[in-house]
């Protein structure tokens, strides 16, 4: 009996298929033969695969649907890198993760790697069918592609092999993972980034290096992965889940998180697989251009991405029939739906309610809302040099032109809120300098992040170019500042630049640009009166509120983490993402609880996890704090997890050095402390009490130009 019924699924573009079908799929089969995939036995000594597994499944039939432009050689040769990735997975799984052998597992991986040197450079010589396949596939593919491409290949690559040890930690210890760190650690290991590598490959057109970390690029590959990734759950629930034994799949867990039965399950991953192709097409149609015209791109390089785009856009067409075909997959008796002239409007019926959700906001209760439940096994400590701290910062933004009640802000608000107190619980062992300096940081990111509600949203052009200019001041010919806004950030640049070496400085100057872009793509949602996506209001509320921002600050004060070259190399493991990322979560998730009333009822913002989850699951906002909170919690636990039954493998396996096993363990302990106190303030805070939300303030008026904002209250030198 099957687990449930599959959902009707939002395919906005027909898919088509690439006439080499058949020259690829011998020519690969062959390949496949040649290299001793079939046959090869498994820890049973049955074949892992034979000649007629293979040619059920169909992975030429997967590639001439998701690359259907391509010649038969490239499509050969497209095949053959599928073949590999699919085989490597079932060999990994026979051989290690039915075993739960992860020593051999983690000495497998790194010599893997090995396979995927740059031209010119040896490679060991293949002791089995999946390192051969890696060495012919990479050998052939990388000399027609840049040095770029190479580092984005390698990356992704290496990250599907190696974060394999993760789904293997999670089986042995029968642990399900938590909703976000499920899709974040998917988007790793399930091979969709890597696939997006090989689009570019397929289509002769690489996304130019500029332009690759770019928000809209990263959007583009995130929100295809996921999308790849959470159609593939629903089509491979009984394979995975009932007969192999696996737990990485959306559909089990959000059976696990959210107490629902299969269906509701399966129905509700469709719904945010639907979200995300939504995000896709916003990304694709309006944040894209706009890159183009702001960072002046060429012809030739706005071609490369919008054919890059139209890539990812027939894979998914593509993958979607290729699991509604393939044997490998739970698909027997699917309606697959009318084809033809005219029936368009069927394939995009399914997601009007998703995108519907998006445009329409829930009602907006009043009343503050409790919260209860959060977990903090934390002791808080509170910095001594807190009262410093108070003096300093309440100077220093009347200083600058901050207070001002237009914004919300004046001596008493800003006492009220206390943010020193905040970063004095967060950092309890920082000097008193630092412990300022981190204090006048938060100010002004908060006031940055009031004056982008209650101000730039009245008239968003200005304010939108107005957030656009802050970069300009982390320069050494930087403007006059023409704002309190810019006049902070000025002040604050020169006075932490002055004590960073050029690596410092350049972490901090990415983060702070990092985050003006989260500002601005969060005041053209606001503009818009689009609710966000969930998956990327999450990956932006890690950046919107901070994150990146106080890392870099942390790592001017914490030199033994980041100086030493093991452990910059290892920053973007999974190991340390999940430590960081975990934490971050938790601080934002507390933040959208408490602030709730705030950004909801008084401010009527659209930026908050709560009323998303309102809106995304069309529950009571009570409901939906009790879901935030059940969050935040696992995050914790994940956190907890990673520390306790991880991290010591981790530095073992990596052979770091006493001193930087002793840095990263502080590290740690600075994160706890940060959660902890960023909870403890929260709580006491007047930042979000009625009292305060009750104040009554000017507001600017709708329509009219504000030109560059400047606080009828600053000093002279802020107003030049």
């Amino acid at each position: 009996m099957k687990p449930f019924t599959l959902p009707d699924f939002y395919t906005p573009h027909p898919a088509r298929l690439n006439p080499h079908h058949d020259y690829a799929r011998v020519h690969a089969a062959e390949w496949a033969e040649r290299l001793g995939m079939l046959g090869e036995p498994g820890v049973d000594g049955k074949p892992i695969w034979d000649a007629e597994k293979l040619e059920r499944m169909g992975y030429a039939l997967l590639c001439a649907y998701t690359h259907p432009d391509c010649d038969a050689e490239t499509l050969t040769l497209l095949t053959e890198w599928y073949i590999w990735v699919f085989y490597f997975d079932d060999w990994f799984l026979d051989a290690y993760k039915r075993t739960g052998n992860r020593a051999e597992a983690t000495r497998y991986l790194a010599r893997l790697e090995e396979f995927m040197a740059e031209p010119g450079c040896p490679a060991p010589e293949p002791e089995n069918a999946s390192e051969a396949g890696l060495a012919d596939c990479w050998a052939r593919t990388v000399p027609a592609m840049s040095e770029g491409w190479r580092r984005r290949m390698r990356r992704s690559t290496h990250n599907l092999m190696v974060e394999s040890l993760w789904e293997l930690d999670n089986i042995a210890r029968d642990r399900v993972a938590n909703p976000i760190e499920y899709i974040e650690m998917r988007r790793r290991v399930g091979g969709a980034p890597w696939s997006a590598a090989l689009v570019e490959f397929a289509c002769g057109a690489e996304v130019p290096d500029r332009f690759a970390e770019e928000r809209p690029l990263r959007v583009l590959c995130e929100t295809f992965s996921d999308a790849v990734h959470l159609r593939n759950d629903l089509f491979s629930y009984e394979r995975e889940v009932r007969v192999e034994g696996e737990n990485a799949n959306m559909v089990l867990v959000l059976e696990r998180f959210l107490g629902l039965p299969t269906q509701a399950a399966a129905e509700l991953t469709n719904d945010v697989l639907t979200s995300r192709l939504g995000q896709f097409e916003h990304t694709a149609l309006a944040e894209v251009p706009q890159l183009f015209t702001e960072r002046a791109a060429t012809p030739e390089e706005q071609f490369a991405v919008t054919r890059y785009t139209l890539g990812l856009q027939d894979w998914q067409s593509g993958g979607h029939e290729w699991h509604l075909r393939s044997s490998r997959y739970m698909n027997s008796g699917v309606d697959r739906g009318p084809t033809g002239l005219g029936t368009a409007g069927a394939r995009l019926r399914p997601g009007l309610r998703v995108q519907l959700n998006q445009h329409v906001p829930p009602p907006r209760v009043a009343g503050p809302l409790p919260v209860t439940g959060l977990e903090m096994p934390y002791v808080v400590g509170v910095n001594p040099h807190v009262e410093l701290a108070r003096a300093d910062v309440s100077k220093w933004a009347a200083s600058v032109g901050l207070l001002d009640p237009r914004v919300g802000w004046t001596a008493e608000s800003l006492t009220g809120a206390d943010f020193p107190a905040l970063l004095a619980m967060a950092d309890p062992e920082a000097d008193a300098e630092t412990l300022m300096s981190r204090s006048r940081w938060c100010a002004w990111g908060s006031y940055a992040d009031d004056l982008g509600t209650r101000v730039f949203r009245a008239d968003p052009v200005s304010g939108r170019d107005q957030l656009r200019r802050l970069p300009l001041q982390l320069s050494e010919s930087a403007p006059a500042p023409s704002s309190p806004l810019e006049f902070g950030l000025a002040a604050l640049w020169r006075e932490t630049s002055a004590v960073c070496d050029d690596s410092g400085r350049n972490r901090l100057r990415a983060a702070l640009i990092e985050l003006v872009d989260g500002w601005i793509t969060v005041l053209e949602n606001e503009t818009r009166n689009r609710l966000p996506d969930p998956v990327d209001y999450l990956e932006l509320r890690r950046i919107t509120s901070g994150g990146p921002l106080f890392g870099a600050l942390d790592a001017l004060h914490s030199p033994g983490v980041v100086s030493d070259p093991a452990v910059a190399e290892l920053a973007d493991s999974g190991i340390v993402r999940q430590l960081h990322h975990s934490a971050q979560d938790y601080a934002g998730l507390v933040n959208d609880l408490y602030s709730y009333q705030r950004e909801i009822e008084y401010d009527h913002e659209l930026h908050n996890l709560v009323y998303l989850t309102q809106s995304f699951l069309g529950c009571s906002r009570e409901r939906a704090s009790a879901i935030v909170v059940d969050l935040a919690n696992e995050r914790l636990r994940q956190f907890e997890l990673v520390v306790r039954d991880q991290l010591p493998g981790f530095m073992a396996d990596h052979q770091l050095s006493e001193e930087v096993r002793a840095a990263l363990l502080t590290h740690v302990d600075r994160l706890r402390d940060h959660m902890a106190g960023n909870l403890h303030w929260h709580i006491r805070t007047g930042r979000y009490s009625e009292a305060a939300l009750r104040v009554p303030r000017p507001r600017p008026a709708f329509g009219r130009p504000l030109g560059p904002f400047v606080s009828a209250h600053a000093v002279p030198a802020a107003r030049r």
